[in-house]
């Protein structure tokens, strides 16, 4: 909060202006995917015998949720190895890291079902 403490909230960057809108898009992007496929869930377990709920969609839920849980370490790693990292990122990071890997398990059960 670092508007309630007097502090800019401006973020040093060495990232061109001009390349923010694709950097912004890409990460609105990354954000949506994992709706849509809740979404696809949430459909899947109101329609059981629904098209969300074949064995193929199970399995992209769960190709999914490996691929997003692979880019969370990575970003954890980051996080750790920047030597002025924040704490509370990290800690975040961690937190996210271990719920993707509880996503994983309940997506690999659900697929196996």
């Amino acid at each position: 909060m670092p508007l309630f403490h007097g502090a800019s909230v401006e973020i040093k960057s060495k990232v061109p202006t001009a390349q923010l809108p694709r950097i912004f898009m890409a990460m609105l992007v990354y954000f949506l995917i994992p709706v849509i496929a809740m979404l696809l869930a949430i459909h899947a377990v109101s329609e059981p015998a629904g098209w969300s709920n074949t064995r193929p969609w199970r399995q992209a839920q769960f190709l999914l949720t490996v691929i997003y849980s692979i880019t969370n370490v990575a970003h954890t790693v980051a996080d750790i190895r920047i030597p002025d990292s924040r704490r509370d990122q990290v800690v975040l990071m961690l937190v996210l890291t271990l719920v993707g890997l509880l996503l994983n398990l309940d997506t690999w059960l659900w697929w196996q079902a």
